[in-house]
């Protein structure tokens, strides 16, 4: 999982400008760090999707296969 950068300090100093107390700014710089390194990125959730799709692709094949069978014995039932 990758981390967006950011500058605490400046955010930390824009924060007391705002008028919040430097404990509750730096309490705050300190959540948005924290919760920056839970992030997913595109690539973290296609790589773990790749299964799936790979799955989902052969299940596709698997069931055009089927369907081409069955019509296949119904046309030569009716036929």
């Amino acid at each position: 999982m990758a981390t967006m950068t950011f500058d605490t300090l400046e955010l930390t100093e824009s924060l007391k400008k705002a008028g919040i107390s430097a404990e509750q700014a730096e309490a705050v710089v300190r959540a948005i760090a924290k919760a920056q390194e839970q992030l997913l990125t595109k690539t973290d959730l296609e790589t773990s999707l790749m299964p799936i799709r790979t799955d989902l692709a052969v299940l596709k094949w698997m069931m055009g296969v089927l369907l081409a069978g069955v019509i296949s014995l119904v046309l030569k039932t009716f036929f």
